[in-house]
């Protein structure tokens, strides 16, 4: 028997009962599908996020106040950490690596304009802001370069503010309160729409120095880096550290690269691809057990035709051959269909559910059909060995 016979005899074997091999080709088709549903929702959801945070771009350094790690050092000690100021991004533009600084403090304060009010976010930014973190202003131009120490009262609106404030007609020049501080309007922000829950469009930024006043405070809450591509982000650490530890005495900020948080990110959701996956697994651990149990049954149920086989010259090898082919086509015939179905059930939601992210992954498609005939092998080896076994004149006598 060549190959195309053993195929041939593994096919009718499978075709004369007909809804046994489609219940157990079934087991292995919905498993693969699971997997392949599974992980095309998990790597959406991958995929989306992290292009959520790099729209804004990569090569950037955060300095927060304050240091997160832990020193030994004395109980009675007093603290004496300095807050970060304007100052301290005016002397980070000298590093050495530096493209663009940004000094930044947020809060939530009611806006006024022609007799309407509404509370939006307030982002105290510096005029580089809108190049660090890639922001367009669709009508007129973004905070001016002034003095950041003693900036002009301008402010420029997110798109949704604007609409509500000002409607369809031209907001630029017209005169905005934000909380007791009136502010001059050069400017309309692109739309940016939601991103992890927040609103940027619902937004208003003024200079840093007039929002650190409203907001009654005496430091930033933040100061950004934006930095040369190419240029390892240590080394703009580094040189960010030195800069800040020579201003403030001591090492009491945190410098964090949106690197090394993109990193985390990733890693936290390469975690939950993976936990997707091992749920669509169990389905394929099922199949594996229907397709194991189904093989011991067909080999329970031919004992006679092994025997007839063994008594024409067919040899032990070819009867594990011809066994092992069988469970092989099953679970290739259900991994087909779980293919197919998985791949349009992802489709289907990827067009009807348009805000669920569905990213098909080619990648776990085919492991997913390389996983399922390894299923159909491992199903098939030990009911394979057991009619390979099997003494001809006693499996005859069963007839």
């Amino acid at each position: 028997m060549n190959i195309i016979d053993t195929i041939n005899f593994a096919l009718r074997s499978l075709t004369t009962h007909r809804l046994r091999t489609i219940l157990s080709g079934s087991g292995i088709g919905i498993g693969i599908a699971a997997v392949i549903l599974l992980t095309s929702i998990g790597e959406g959801i991958h995929y989306f996020v992290l292009s959520e945070f790099t729209q804004f771009g990569t090569n950037i350094i955060n300095v927060t106040p304050g240091k997160i790690s832990t020193h030994g050092g004395s109980l009675g000690a007093i603290s004496s950490a300095r807050l970060l100021t304007i100052e301290d991004a005016l002397a980070l533009k000298w590093s050495r690596y530096a493209l663009y600084t940004n000094s930044s403090v947020m809060g939530n304060a009611e806006i006024r304009a022609l007799g309407r009010s509404r509370r939006v976010t307030v982002y105290g930014e510096g005029s580089d802001f809108s190049k660090i973190f890639n922001m367009r202003v669709e009508v007129g131009q973004f905070l001016p370069p002034d003095d950041p120490r003693s900036p002009r009262a301008y402010a420029v609106l997110g798109s949704r503010a604007r609409t509500e404030l000002f409607g369809n007609t031209n907001p630029l020049g017209a005169s905005l309160q934000v909380g007791m501080s009136r502010f001059r309007v050069i400017g309309v922000m692109e739309s940016k729409g939601q991103v992890l829950g927040f609103d940027l469009d619902d937004t208003v930024y003024i200079p840093t120095a007039r929002a650190l006043e409203i907001f009654n405070r005496e430091g930033l809450m933040e100061i950004h880096i934006a930095y040369q591509p190419g240029v390892s982000p240590q080394a703009v650490v580094d040189d960010t550290r030195r800069i800040l530890v020579a201003r403030h005495g001591r090492e009491d900020f945190t410098v964090t690269p949106q690197q090394k948080m993109l990193d985390t990110l990733s890693t936290v959701l390469d975690v939950l691809t993976f936990a997707v996956t091992a749920l669509g697994g169990i389905s394929l651990l099922v199949g594996a057990v229907g397709m194991v149990t189904l093989m011991h049954i067909t080999v329970a149920e031919r004992v006679a035709e092994i025997g007839l086989l063994t008594a024409l010259g067919a040899t032990r090898a070819r009867i594990l051959i011809l066994f092992l082919m069988e469970s092989v086509v099953l679970s290739m015939l259900g991994g087909l269909s779980g293919l197919a179905v998985g791949t349009a059930l992802a489709w289907l939601l990827e067009v009807l559910v348009s805000d669920l992210p569905v990213k098909i992954e080619w990648d776990y498609i085919l492991v997913a059909f390389g996983v399922s005939m390894l299923i159909g092998l491992a199903a098939g080896v030990l009911p394979a060995i057991r009619a390979a076994r099997m003494n001809p004149v006693d499996a005859l006598r069963t007839e």
